[in-house]
């Protein structure tokens, strides 16, 4: 399908988002690809894989970008020659990006009961505020995605998202918070916004200044 939707965050910050549900032929007769795209397309083993790396490129088509607009850094951060800040997320049926004036991350998740399971891995203050809850899916989701997102900013390696990222509490229907990242002498607060698409969880983070 086209354009699922668009979230205009402020003038100088606009989220997109992809609903995917064409074919991979559909999508990536539309594109127009660089040499080093076509080969990472090509070394991808899982076509749902491959279908969220061309619709983040139709998503690009859509802010009059292409292909070859996109690269990545030493770290796999992805940058835009126009200096203009992008992150990207894809995750089953949806894909995303970001375009901003600062720094920012976003994260596109399904709400799954796996995440009960993993949750001691990614987090540990926040418990207080998600236990007995009923919309503790919900809210695991949104701390993870967040702590994604702020990796995607940081991107340096080391970071734990367990020790080194806490999500400030929250509730579901504020579709806000703050979480705060200290590693290694950086003490940086961030600013959160999420929202629920279907059955899927969009969450971006932007460093407060």
């Amino acid at each position: 399908m086209p354009l699922y939707k668009i979230i205009n965050h402020n003038p100088t910050t606009q989220i997109l988002i992809w609903k995917i549900t064409e074919t991979f032929s559909e999508l990536f007769e539309t594109l127009n690809l660089t040499p080093q795209s076509l080969q990472r397309l090509a070394n991808m083993k899982s076509e749902q894989h491959q279908k969220g790396f061309l619709s983040i490129r139709k998503l690009l088509q859509e802010t009059a970008h292409e292909d070859s607009d996109l690269f990545y850094d030493a770290f796999g951060k992805p940058h835009l020659k126009n200096e203009i800040h992008i992150s990207i997320t894809h995750s089953f049926d949806f894909s995303a990006i970001v375009l901003s004036d600062k720094k920012i991350g976003i994260d596109i998740e399904l709400r799954r009961e796996k995440i009960k399971i993993i949750a001691k891995k990614f987090i540990t203050s926040e418990i207080d505020f998600i236990q007995n809850n009923d919309d503790q899916i919900n809210k695991l989701t949104v701390i993870w995605g967040a702590k994604e997102a702020i990796f995607k900013i940081q991107n340096e390696k080391g970071i734990s998202f367990k020790d080194h990222i806490v999500v400030a509490p929250f509730q579901m229907q504020g579709h806000t918070t703050k979480a705060l990242l200290n590693f290694d002498n950086h003490n940086k607060l961030f600013a959160v916004f999420f929202e629920e698409i279907e059955n899927f969880t969009l969450v971006y983070a932007l460093e407060n200044h």
